[in-house]
């Protein structure tokens, strides 16, 4: 840990509320009274503006009708790329290189198909073991398409410690079977962050196509993606973006393979040149930017929540985001350490900012029936089995004394032993 904890008292984090940075956002969101919500990295909370950008769209509805496409407040047919643009400076992008379409999950799908093109003996993906399952399924499921071996045809590099990756180990398995890359920009258990410049660079030097997942940084910290030539990413919009559940996703495709393609792996309607759409042809006329890779008509209502929370990402910078981030994280860290030494608890996320993602990684082999009891308490923690709490204090509305009440309640429930109520088993949704 880079320093040590001087002052454990409620006066202090008080203290550190009343100099710290981007505290007017917090009365933006809806938060609970007496409340401590520590999961806005599997789902941010409602802000007033993205509530009031989506009632704008069900007016837009209400009074226009079909009109609604090119008519009202946020007319509907340039939503996405209006989207685009505002999206474009949190990953570092040219706006041509990034639409929001889709889900994580059905932009893995649309990315790898464009870009996985096994020949020879170069036909393997790289990923890695600690990577989300859903990412996991759409490879595996992408081999199959190409009749090839799902086990056998995606390499999975091992982690040394069951918990995060080392970069020489990945660059080590760079060979020249290897087609293509799919990384976490930050895992989402030991929320460790990857470099993605340096592994752009190896993949790159080696002629390898390499993408990333970026849900659990997007919103969080800067990017530069285009600076980097990373290929392909995508993200959720639903993490540190607020957008709201299941709200529509991201993408970006490096302008270097825009200008390469010939058209997306997945093709539809939507990714059609905007004067080209609606003249009904056969023949697809793929948008000259990133606007290609939609295939669906939008979901607007979960396309404009996103609108909203995007305009206070704006207003706050997320270089301030991710400075104020990272010292919650360091805080929380620093406190656990003092107040919860000997009850059981490890810290497992790195304690070096260059490395940290946004949320704490907490293991305890009581840490599902723990997360039971923090709930009971007004808690709202987050379970990953087997044994791992995360939370996560949000820049734009999480306090120092939210943190420090996290940590006294934390404190209670294990002296007290009021987890031994509950069975040791994740609900059905952790």
């Amino acid at each position: 840990m880079e320093e040590s904890l001087l002052d454990a008292s409620e006066a202090y984090a008080i203290s550190l509320d009343e100099k710290a940075e981007l505290t007017k956002f917090r009365d933006e969101f809806y938060l609970q009274k007496d409340h401590y919500y520590m999961d806005g990295n599997s789902l941010g909370l409602l802000s007033k503006r993205a509530e009031e950008t989506l009632l704008n769209s069900l007016e837009d509805w209400k009074r226009f009708g079909i009109d609604g496409w090119l008519g009202g407040k946020q007319p509907w047919f340039s939503l996405s790329e209006k989207m685009a643009g505002m999206l474009a400076p949190l990953v570092g992008a040219k706006e041509e290189e990034v639409m929001a379409t889709g889900s994580i999950t059905v932009n893995i799908h649309q990315l790898i198909a464009t870009f996985y093109k096994p020949e020879g003996k170069r036909k393997k993906i790289l990923a890695d073991e600690l990577t989300f399952p859903s990412d996991i399924y759409a490879l595996q499921s992408q081999l199959r398409l190409k009749n090839l071996d799902p086990v056998e045809d995606l390499i999975r590099v091992k982690s040394r410690d069951g918990r995060t990756l080392n970069e020489e180990d990945i660059i080590a398995a760079m060979t020249d079977e290897v087609a293509i890359i799919f990384l976490p920009s930050v895992l989402y258990r030991s929320g460790q962050l990857l470099d993605m410049e340096l592994l752009t660079h190896k993949a790159q030097k080696r002629g390898i196509i390499i993408g990333f997942d970026l849900a659990h940084s997007i919103g969080l910290m800067p990017h530069e993606l285009h600076d980097w030539g990373v290929d392909f990413a995508v993200w959720c919009n639903y993490k540190y973006l607020n957008g709201g559940p299941g709200s529509v996703g991201g993408l970006f495709v490096h302008e270097k393979q825009l200008g390469i393609l010939p058209e997306p792996g997945l093709a539809g309607w939507f990714g059609s040149k905007k004067e080209k759409q609606f003249d009904m042809e056969h023949v697809l006329t793929p948008a000259a930017t990133a606007g290609a890779f939609q295939i669906g008509t939008p979901h607007i209502l979960s396309l404009a929540p996103i609108l909203g929370s995007l305009e206070i990402f704006q207003e706050a910078g997320i270089e301030n985001i991710r400075r104020k981030s990272l010292s919650l994280t360091r805080y929380m860290m620093e406190l656990i350490d003092f107040e919860l030494r000997d009850l059981g608890f490890s810290i497992t996320n790195p304690m070096d900012d260059r490395f940290r993602g946004g949320h704490v990684s907490l293991e305890h082999l009581e840490a599902a029936r723990i997360c039971k009891a923090l709930k009971e308490n007004k808690v709202t923690p987050d379970f990953r089995a087997p044994n791992v709490i995360r939370l996560a204090p949000i820049a734009l509305y999480t306090s120092y004394h939210d943190i420090w009440k996290t940590v006294q309640i934390l404190k209670t429930i294990m002296i007290e032993e009021q987890y031994k109520k509950f069975s040791n088993e994740r609900e059905v949704v952790a």
